[in-house]
């Protein structure tokens, strides 16, 4: 069941899926229909899932479900799954891979792969300050408290000096 991401319970629980990209326009709008869909028929063991989702500059999907009338199982987090999957394919973007790192580089945002952004780290080129998208929050309060952090308050400390 579609649902405002704005009127999620705080307890909502999250998946961000962030492009190697930034999406344009035309793709935002092709991923808007497709997640209205998805999320409509959404289910787990037949009940409806309420969820909803935001596109966030460009390129991150984010998906939230109120856990309070049902939870996603392991065969409904799959269907996500392929259904991103779909995405990727769909658009020719890469939403997957988890070994990447998105931050702001002055006021653009950049995307590095991880081995890049730690030799970035070790060349001063990031700082402790940088501000980065810990893509690891698992509810809406955290998501909408700490998901652009400074490097030194994420996971993303561990690579700096």
């Amino acid at each position: 069941m579609l649902t405002d991401f704005e009127n999620l319970p705080e307890d909502s629980r999250i998946w961000i899926y962030q492009s190697n990209r930034k999406l344009t326009d035309v793709e935002v709008d092709f991923i808007s229909k497709e997640m209205k869909a998805f999320l409509t028929q959404w289910t787990a063991h037949g009940a409806d899932l309420e969820a909803g989702f935001e596109i966030k500059y460009h390129r991150f999907i984010v998906i939230g479900l109120n856990q309070a009338n049902a939870s996603a199982s392991g065969c409904s987090i799959d269907t996500s799954v392929r259904f991103i999957q779909h995405l990727e394919k769909a658009i020719g973007v890469d939403l997957l891979d988890k070994m990447n790192v998105t931050f702001y580089n002055g006021d653009f945002i950049a995307h590095k792969s991880l081995a890049d952004f730690r030799k970035m780290a070790k060349n001063n080129s990031v700082s402790k300050n940088t501000v980065v998208f810990n893509n690891l929050v698992n509810t809406k309060a955290e998501y909408l408290e700490h998901w652009e952090v400074p490097a030194k308050d994420s996971w993303h400390s561990r690579f700096l000096a």
